[in-house]
């Protein structure tokens, strides 16, 4: 059994280590809580442009734990996070969306945890919904967040 789990961890590392994930682009960070040794505890906003839809671009901030753990990177963050999506251009899908498609991934710990914002697509009303939530992969978190993109025309 502990050989099996050892396997079932090394895929899930192998497996979230090439899951599709766009290059978050670091907008800036603002402090919360000043610490005295290590980093101080922080909210960051990150852009994400969608890779598979020309136009529209994300806009997360996220809570990120400082001390001697979050400096050197073993504080498992918490699952504290906004979504903002809009309409930045004009809207171009390249190849036919599925329903419901990982957009944007991220590790936000050293050990099986990640923020993940799902694409889903709703052709009933021309729209697309981006929803953030926290992943770990044994056990997963309520907190989540949502913003939609209607696809609309562009105007300069």
């Amino acid at each position: 059994m502990t050989k099996y789990l050892a396997r079932l961890s090394l895929s899930a590392i192998l497996l979230s280590t090439f899951s599709l994930s766009a290059h978050a682009e670091q907008v800036d960070c603002i402090t919360t809580s000043w610490k005295l040794i290590g980093s101080n505890h922080k909210v960051c906003v990150q852009a994400y442009d969608d890779p598979k839809v020309q136009g529209v671009s994300c806009y997360m901030s996220q809570a990120k734990k400082g001390g001697l753990k979050g400096t050197f990177g073993l504080a498992e963050d918490p699952a504290q996070f906004s979504l903002s999506c809009r309409q930045v251009g004009e809207i171009i899908i390249k190849d036919k969306l599925p329903k419901q498609e990982v957009a944007f991934s991220e590790d936000t710990s050293l050990f099986f945890k990640e923020t993940r914002v799902v694409r889903i697509f709703d052709t009933k009303r021309n729209t697309l919904i981006y929803v953030a939530i926290s992943r770990k992969i044994i056990d997963g978190a309520p907190a989540n967040s949502i913003s939609t993109v209607p696809i609309m025309p562009w105007s300069k």
